[in-house]
């Protein structure tokens, strides 16, 4: 089953943005499976979840909630995954979205849920992290910085999706807010120190931007 869900991957990410592709899926997967096993999550339900987190992501797709978890639903079908552990799956990749801080709170977060959203947040974190942000930042012919525009707080999911501030006002808008919103105390660790390399580069950021380097 593992097997086709990853194949079935592959292909739906194939030339996808360079933050968002294969490679992002198979990093999720490794750190959720390390996480499941310190938290004690069911590795099965971890893995296929990080597999198809991201095969269709809203903001790529018009701010279509639904393609994601439609997509996944027939994958895990043609699989042959029993509708329960199908189910479980479809509600964590409905519930693991940041949304500009705005995503609606899950009725039930299963330690599985908690698991993959750490893992999938630990990706936006430390070096990675700061890479996937210049990428995506440039696919969206974002500016890099400017020092006029400050960041935000955005009222709604939606608002958060259309915006298209400078890429460095993206680590004050989501980046930097991740630690601590972590779910597990494992999760918890590995945020800090990625945390604390943001930091780092964003005070060498703004050295140098002001030609103090």
């Amino acid at each position: 089953m593992l097997r086709n869900v990853e194949e079935r991957v592959k292909v739906l990410l194939a030339g996808a943005e360079g933050g968002h592709d294969w490679w992002h899926a198979h990093r999720v997967r490794r750190v959720a499976l390390r996480l499941a096993h310190e938290e004690g999550a069911d590795p099965f339900v971890v893995e296929l979840a990080a597999l198809l987190h991201d095969i269709a992501d809203p903001k790529f797709h018009d701010g279509d909630e639904e393609a994601g978890p439609r997509q996944a639903r027939h994958i895990l079908d043609d699989a042959g995954v029993p509708p329960e552990v199908r189910d479980h799956v479809l509600h964590i990749i409905r519930h693991i979205s940041f949304r500009g801080g705005h995503a609606p709170v899950p009725a039930y977060r299963s330690p599985e849920l908690a698991v993959v959203q750490d893992a999938d947040r630990l990706d936006a974190l430390g070096a990675i992290g700061i890479a996937r942000t210049f990428n995506y930042g440039g696919y969206r012919q974002r500016p890099l910085y400017d020092p006029t525009i400050p960041p935000r707080q955005y009222d709604s999911a939606e608002e958060y999706r259309k915006s298209r501030t400078p890429t460095i006002n993206h680590f004050y808008e989501k980046l930097l807010l991740l630690k601590d919103r972590m779910n597990t105390t494992a999760g918890k660790k590995m945020a800090e120190q990625r945390h604390r390399f943001m930091e780092s580069f964003l005070e060498e950021f703004f050295r140098e931007w002001k030609g103090e380097r």
